[in-house]
């Protein structure tokens, strides 16, 4: 499976890494973690998180995952999108990314994020 990733902010991304475990205060709500693929990121970002610079990318392995992960699209479009539908245990994160915003409050995919 892909590599697939998830954008927070770096403190919740320090708090998990002190916890060993990460699930977003949505998580309660949704049942699942929203993530990406590579190609889906900038978009993503700059849809959701426009002028945000303290964000942080968690890339993440899903086969070290014990949860389910789906390819789905819940607002009805044809691009499909990871949603990880467990509790994320950093052991699964590879790396974490800084993600801060350009000066003009958009987002590039990070250089050290393998496309």
């Amino acid at each position: 499976m892909k590599t697939i990733f998830h954008i927070t902010t770096s403190e919740e991304a320090d708090a998990a890494a002190r916890a060993g475990s990460y699930a977003p205060r949505a998580f309660a709500v949704e049942g699942f973690i929203h993530c990406s693929y590579p190609h889906q990121i900038r978009e993503v970002a700059n849809r959701r998180f426009l002028g945000r610079a303290d964000l942080a990318l968690f890339e993440i392995d899903p086969g070290r995952l014990s949860c389910e992960v789906l390819d789905e699209n819940l607002e009805g479009g044809t691009d499909l999108f990871p949603h990880v539908y467990g509790h994320l245990p950093m052991t699964a994160v590879l790396r974490v990314h800084p993600f801060p915003c350009g000066q003009d409050g958009r987002f590039e995919l990070p250089d050290s994020v393998q496309r």
